[in-house]
């Protein structure tokens, strides 16, 4: 029987949901007369430190979401994402175009994700991962359910997770 150590151990390619799972879930809106409005997400500090570590040690980062919008393309672009796919409703299409872009097989990916459209990824990548407060059916379907919370460093959490298992956790670099 495989360990939670050995799904970690072959994971190249992370793959984040965005709301609910890079993000606590909350949208703002904020509208003038006339205009289409400004979304408002906010993302957690050290989830973004966990992401640039994981990709200085060589990994690679993909952000596959539901809901389309500038300000995760922003996001995305600060963190260097390696592939952006936004407005996904049915996340399978979205998931084999990634990996074979990223040239990874299944079992190298791990998902971060939160809420029903995650659940086929969650069960078909290496290590799925679902924050403490995602749905019943993610955490089901999830091989480990984190402690943290979404947006509120769950995606550190498995980045330091994984990177540790892989001895590329550096403490001397700031992880702690």
């Amino acid at each position: 029987m495989l360990t939670l150590a050995d799904y970690c151990r072959n994971i190249r390619l992370l793959v984040l949901d965005v709301d609910g799972s890079l993000t606590a879930g909350g949208i703002i809106y904020a509208a003038g007369e006339g205009s289409p409005g400004l979304e408002i997400k906010e993302f957690f500090v050290r989830d973004g430190w966990a992401i640039k570590h994981w990709q200085r040690a060589g990994g690679a980062f993909a952000i596959v979401t539901g809901r389309r919008g500038p300000v995760v393309e922003r996001r995305a672009r600060e963190l260097g994402a390696n592939f952006l796919v936004q407005g996904a409703e049915d996340k399978i299409p979205a998931w084999e175009q990634t990996l074979t872009s990223a040239g990874v097989e299944p079992h190298q990916a791990a998902v971060l994700g939160d809420d029903v459209p995650d659940v086929p990824l969650l069960a078909r990548a290496g290590l799925g991962a679902a924050p403490a407060d995602a749905c019943a059916a993610a955490r089901k379907a999830a091989r480990v359910v984190l402690r943290h919370c979404a947006g509120r460093g769950a995606a550190r959490e498995l980045v330091e997770l994984i990177m540790r298992v892989q001895g590329s956790w550096n403490t001397k670099a700031g992880g702690n």
